[in-house]
């Protein structure tokens, strides 16, 4: 397997952390954090998309797995930014865990 390029995730959430600092008119991102049900609906959509995903997987189809696997990523990067928890905070998680 090639290796990947994984600095798109932290492309991704600067982006995210951008538009949390600085919103942004017609963002999805804005509208996911500003939204009236709060981290409400950022959950909805991480729930969403992990169902989603699971039945992907279970219909064995790649493509719609490697889609939806990015559509929950994307979500659980935007739940993090919300409760202000950094992408080094979860590298270090798994660091410990590694031990």
């Amino acid at each position: 397997m090639p290796d990947a390029d994984l600095s798109i995730l932290n492309e991704i959430y600067t982006v995210i952390l951008e538009r949390k600092n600085t919103p942004a008119d017609n963002s999805y991102v804005c509208s996911l954090l500003n939204h009236r049900k709060g981290i409400n609906k950022i959950l909805e959509k991480v729930g969403e998309e992990s169902i989603e995903t699971i039945l992907a997987v279970r219909n064995d189809n790649r493509e719609e797995i490697i889609s939806e696997s990015a559509d929950l990523l994307f979500h659980l990067l935007v739940m993090l930014a919300a409760k202000d928890i950094s992408l080094e905070e979860i590298a270090e998680e798994f660091k410990k865990r590694r031990k």
